[in-house]
């Protein structure tokens, strides 16, 4: 019985400690996209979360930490827009571009221009370094691998075609995020997006 009341306490605290983490990260997202990461009040962040200071640390250790922690989230739900868009490609090449695309369309809302290319390179580092954008790579290298096997893409190195599209992905979003007028920079890097990865096609 002492042991099945032991199970039961450690999934209550479990659940607990996933309550808090799910709060904070729902407050510093919201802080983070409208005032900034710099100009966030942990205090305030707290406070909005119903929460201590004390649990912030706790669970995340500091604000970079935190911080982490919401890029992590919004990375995941990008992810899966990405997917969703490659899903209604009629090959696996242009899914490649639709959830390329869909990811460089992604830079002009605002709570990912700020969180995730604005504040999130500026604290956390280069961008290509985050575990994501390892997998991503991994995964682009993976399918120009088949690409280039069945004859679709001309025999370069697949790692390169994928460090370069992924970089030029990347970057684009970057440069839209920064820009003063965001649309005219999206309708030119996703054009010369386009024009730079047909050059890999046989």
């Amino acid at each position: 019985m002492k042991e099945q009341e032991s199970t039961v306490a450690a999934k209550r605290r479990a659940q607990m400690v996933e309550e808090t983490r799910a709060k904070l990260i729902k407050a510093a997202r919201r802080a983070f996209a409208r005032q900034g990461y710099s100009a966030a009040s942990m205090d305030d962040l707290t406070a909005a979360a119903g929460l201590t200071r004390g649990a912030l640390y706790h669970n995340f250790g500091d604000k970079k930490g935190l911080l982490q922690a919401v890029v992590d989230q919004i990375d995941g739900e990008m992810l899966e827009r990405m997917r969703i868009a490659q899903e209604h490609a009629a090959n696996q090449w242009q899914g490649l571009l639709l959830e390329s695309v869909a990811y460089i369309e992604m830079a002009l809302e605002p709570e990912i221009q700020r969180i995730m290319l604005l504040d999130g390179p500026a604290v956390l580092g280069d961008p290509s370094q985050w575990p994501n954008q390892t997998a991503c790579l991994r995964r682009t290298e993976s399918i120009l691998r088949g690409l280039i096997d069945d004859g679709t893409l001309k025999p370069v190195d697949a790692e390169a075609a994928a460090r370069l599209l992924n970089g030029a992905a990347l970057n684009a979003a970057l440069w839209i995020a920064a820009a003063d007028d965001p649309q005219a920079v999206l309708k030119k890097a996703v054009a010369a997006f386009l024009e730079l990865a047909t050059g890999l096609r046989r």
